[in-house]
């Protein structure tokens, strides 16, 4: 039986568009999405030349839509970042 939260589901590579509040944009692949206690989370890399990865919380808006949520408080942060991290170790 496999434990569905400990998998980053992607279906297919998808780049968006992050803009950013003083008007700096950067391209993005989406890597995934995961499940921490009940709340979706989406990985993304940019492409900016960094090892740096985004994360930010999830919603589907519609089919084929979502919206990027920002992560509020720090620790909810810090918690997304470790499944993130403990995802990716288990998938190495």
């Amino acid at each position: 039986m496999s434990d569905e939260r400990n998998n980053i589901e992607v279906e297919e590579s998808e780049v968006i568009t992050l803009e950013f509040d003083d008007g700096g944009e950067v391209e993005c692949e989406i890597m995934g999405v995961f499940d921490l206690n009940g709340k979706e989370y989406i990985a993304l890399i940019p492409d900016d030349g960094t090892d740096d990865v985004y994360i930010y919380g999830y919603k589907e808006v519609g089919e084929d839509e979502f919206e990027l949520v920002d992560i509020e408080s720090d620790e909810e942060f810090e918690k997304a970042v470790e499944e993130f991290d403990k995802i990716m170790t288990e998938e190495e």
